[in-house]
């Protein structure tokens, strides 16, 4: 079964709720290895500036574990499960994880830049300070998932299920919103310019200071022209 049919529908008048971020322990064991082999199990390890850059494994499952440093940029990663887990300064830029999960989870000052998590499910999930610039999350579910302060410029939210989501301080300039479910959905501080779909934002909750950076996106859409001419 898809991540994403795992999740009860909620009522779009319902706020989203604060995430859960249970910290991993400290005492690991600590990853040496050089790769991961399909379907792994990894619980309670320490990836401490491991380098896995493009590597193609499915279905592995990482567990309690701690991500410093690590390097995972170019994997393909389909089916991969991160749960109660936390990622601190690590490369995960052009990863590809189809069909994945991420649960319980805390993300900071990370890179996902490229990161593709299509098709899955992102439940209870922080991600604070990142830079996740064109990055692509078609057909994903969030549940309890905040954006904090994360670069999300020409990101790609084609039909996701955002009624689970709070994005706050963050650029959104440019990202895609084509035929999104956004009811209870919320904004704050965040760059809107350029948004795509505006039609899809029925329901969501922006706070009267992101109003005017999605000003234009709202006249284009109702067929407004403005005149920049003095």
């Amino acid at each position: 079964m898809r991540a994403r049919q795992a999740v009860t529908r909620r009522s779009s008048a319902r706020s989203p709720r604060e995430p859960q971020n249970p910290v991993p322990p400290d005492e690991l064991k600590l990853f040496e290895a050089i790769e991961v082999e399909p379907e792994s199990q990894w619980e309670r390890w320490a990836f401490y500036r491991s380098c896995l850059a493009g590597q193609d494994a499915s279905a592995v499952a990482f567990a309690q574990c701690r991500f410093r440093g690590a390097d995972l940029s170019g994997c393909r990663l389909d089916q991969l499960a991160v749960t109660d887990c936390l990622v601190t300064d690590s490369n995960w830029a052009n990863l590809r994880a189809d069909g994945a999960s991420m649960t319980r989870v805390r993300v900071a000052q990370s890179r996902l830049t490229g990161m593709t998590w299509a098709d899955g499910l992102l439940r209870d999930v922080t991600a604070t300070g990142c830079r996740a610039d064109l990055s692509s999350w078609r057909m994903t579910t969030f549940d309890a998932v905040h954006f904090v302060d994360c670069n999300l410029a020409g990101a790609d939210f084609t039909n996701a299920d955002l009624r689970g989501a709070v994005f706050r301080d963050c650029d959104l300039t440019g990202a895609v919103f084509h035929h999104a479910t956004m009811a209870g959905a919320r904004f704050r501080g965040c760059t809107l310019a350029g948004v795509g779909d505006i039609t899809s934002w029925k329901g969501a909750v922006l706070h009267h200071t992101d109003l005017l950076s999605l000003s234009y996106s709202l006249a284009h859409a109702a067929g407004i022209h403005v005149d920049d001419q003095g």
